[in-house]
């Protein structure tokens, strides 16, 4: 199982740790030593970085994090996006992979780290109030930006890595970061031609689940928004 380079050096901490542990209730309380050993396995698996096969195609964005939907909000005003705003909020719990990944092909305009509070990450104020980092997109393909991804820490969660910069050129899928144990990640999009292709509670997978979509608007045809309308009664 291949693990995310951002764990390496708990990963070794916590097995050292856990070994001396695991040692000492062998001796002791050989049972407890079983408990030790699945404490390890879940550390371990905290930090696993699967592979995924990237299923973003024109006009959709994935979703940038593995987890629950717990909110899709329309925003009057997102002071990142400048307008209507489009949010949707994905819960990410002590088991899922905690990896963040790229809604969509970008290039980064603009990161922010915003220190805060420590609110559990399923509580409705906690992407306002809680420790965040906020990366600003600038999509390509046709579609309308800004885009905005908020790595949000929770109860648990005290550390935010994000290897983004501005400048950088991120593809769909590709990872950028890391929020260590429980967080929320949020996407905004701007509301004009955006729409969920999400529901709350339902599960998604960063890379692989298409948590939204943009639609473009309908062509204007200039002859016939010129030609006058001709009332008929009959």
């Amino acid at each position: 199982m291949k693990l995310a380079r951002e764990g390496i050096r708990e990963v070794a901490a916590g097995t050292m740790v856990l070994g001396l542990l695991f040692v000492a209730a062998w001796i002791w309380l050989w049972p407890a030593a079983f408990l030790v050993g699945a404490v390890w396995i879940w550390f371990v698996a905290f930090f696993r970085d699967p592979a995924r096969r990237i299923a973003c195609r024109a006009g959709e964005f994935c979703a940038p994090a593995d987890g629950t939907i717990t909110e899709i909000t329309h925003l009057d005003h997102d002071p990142d996006v400048g307008g209507p705003a489009l949010r949707i909020g994905v819960f990410l719990s002590l088991f899922n992979v905690h990896a963040n990944r790229s809604p969509c092909t970008a290039r980064v305009t603009g990161v922010r780290h915003e220190p805060g509070r420590f609110l559990d990450a399923r509580h409705p104020d906690s992407g306002r109030v809680n420790e965040a980092n906020t990366v600003t997109l600038e999509p390509e393909g046709g579609l309308t930006g800004p885009v905005v991804v908020r790595q949000v820490a929770g109860r648990v969660a005290r550390r935010i890595v994000c290897h983004a910069r501005p400048g950088t050129r991120l593809a769909a899928g590709e990872r950028f970061g890391m929020i260590k144990f429980g967080s929320r990640t949020e996407l905004i999009l701007p509301a004009d031609g955006s729409e969920s292709a999400v529901g709350i509670g339902q599960r998604v997978r960063a890379g692989s689940t298409i948590i939204a979509r943009q639609v473009a608007p309908e062509p204007v045809n200039a002859a016939t928004a010129a030609e006058p309308m001709v009332s008929m009664e009959t």
